[in-house]
C-alpha cells in the first residue's frame, strides 16, 4: 500500500529520514559490485539482495528510500546483451523492490526512483567532474527513455540525484517535463560551487517557478559542504531542501579503497532542519547505523 498522503504534503508536516548509500549496504551483505553496472546488476542477478538492503534502512528509520536505479540506463545494459525491454523492466523492478521494503514498515515510507546522471553510465569517475561536451538537447535525449520507464512504475517521486553541473540539470528537468511524477533536484558539490564549477545560487535557481519539483539540495558531497549549501538551497528557493552527504571519507580510485575519518555527524546534522532541510539521509558510506543514529538525532530535537 502506498502512502496516503503525498511526499510534497508530508514535508510541508515533518522532516523524513532518507536511507543511506545503497551500494554500501549491498557490500556490507557480501555483493561483489565491481562492475560497471555497480548496483545496478543485482537487479537482474539478486534482485533479493536489493531487498534486503532497503529493509535494512527501513528498520534503521528510513521513512524514503531510494531505488538501485542509479547507474540503470538502457546504454549500460545494452552493453551486457539486455535488449532494451527487458531493461525498462528491470527499472521497473528497482521500484517493486522499494515499494515491498516500505510495505513492512510501522509509518509511511514513501520510494523515490533514482535517476542518476549521464556520467554514472560512463563509469569513469566524471558525473563528479560534469561538462561532458554534450548539449541540453542531446542529454535530454539520454535521459527522458529511463525517465519513463521510472515513472510507469508509478514512484512517489524521481530524485534526480548526483548532478554535476547545470547543463545537465537543465536537460533532467526538459526530461520529466509531462512523466506525472514529482521530482527532486539534488546536485554534488565542493564548496559552494557545483562539481563543474558553477555557483550555487545560480544552479538552484534553475527550479525557479517549476512546481514539478518538491525540494533541491546536495548529495554524494562532504558534510561540511552539505551544511553551507542547505542554507543557500533555503535562501534561493524558499522551499524544502533535500541533502544526503557522504560519510566524510575519501575514495583513493588509485588503491581502490576509502581513505580517511568519517565526518558525517548525525547531531550537527539534527539542526539542519532548522535551515530549511526536510528531506535528511547519507550517500556514499552511509549505512543503517548511521541512518538509524540520524533518526534518533532528529526525534530528539522534535520533542
Amino acid at each position: 500500500m502506498r502512502p496516503v498522503p503525498t511526499l510534497a504534503e508530508a514535508l510541508d508536516r515533518e522532516v523524513l529520514v532518507l536511507d543511506g548509500g545503497l551500494a554500501h549496504q549491498l557490500e556490507a551483505q557480501g555483493c561483489d559490485l565491481g562492475d560497471e553496472l555497480w548496483s545496478a546488476r543485482l537487479l537482474a542477478d539478486g534482485p533479493e539482495q536489493i531487498g534486503a538492503a532497503h529493509t535494512a534502512y527501513v528498520r534503521a528509520g528510513a521513512r524514503v528510500l531510494i531505488t538501485g536505479s542509479y547507474q540503470a540506463t538502457f546504454e549500460g545494459f545494452a552493453r551486457r546483451g539486455v535488449a532494451r525491454a527487458e531493461t525498462a523492466r528491470l527499472l521497473g523492478r528497482s521500484v517493486e523492490l522499494a515499494r515491498a521494503a516500505a510495505e513492512g514498515a510501522a509509518a509511511p515510507v514513501w520510494v523515490a526512483a533514482s535517476v542518476g546522471p549521464y556520467g554514472a553510465m560512463l563509469a569513469d569517475g566524471s558525473e563528479y567532474r560534469g561538462r561532458y561536451g554534450l548539449t541540453v538537447r542531446e542529454l535530454e535525449r539520454f535521459h527522458r527513455p529511463r525517465v519513463e520507464a521510472l515513472a510507469a512504475a508509478a514512484p512517489d517521486v524521481l530524485a534526480l540525484e548526483t548532478v554535476p553541473d547545470t547543463v545537465e540539470a537543465e536537460a533532467l528537468l526538459r526530461a520529466v517535463e509531462g512523466c506525472g511524477v514529482p521530482v527532486w533536484l539534488s546536485f554534488t558539490v565542493a564548496g559552494e560551487r557545483t562539481r563543474a564549477g558553477q555557483g550555487l545560487s545560480e544552479a538552484f535557481g534553475l527550479v525557479a517557478g517549476n512546481d514539478q519539483v518538491i525540494a533541491v539540495g546536495v548529495n554524494c558531497c562532504e558534510p561540511a559542504d552539505a551544511a553551507r549549501a542547505v542554507e543557500i538551497a533555503a535562501e534561493v528557493t524558499g522551499g524544502p531542501v533535500v541533502v544526503y552527504p557522504n560519510s566524510g571519507e575519501e575514495w583513493d580510485a588509485g588503491a581502490r579503497a576509502w581513505r580517511g575519518t568519517g565526518s558525517f555527524d548525525p547531531g550537527r546534522m539534527s539542526h539542519w532542519p532548522a535551515a530549511g532541510a526536510r528531506l535528511l539521509g547519507g550517500c556514499c558510506r552511509v549505512g543503517p547505523d548511521r541512518v538509524a543514529a540520524l533518526s534518533a538525532a532528529l526525534a530528539s530535537r522534535a520533542r
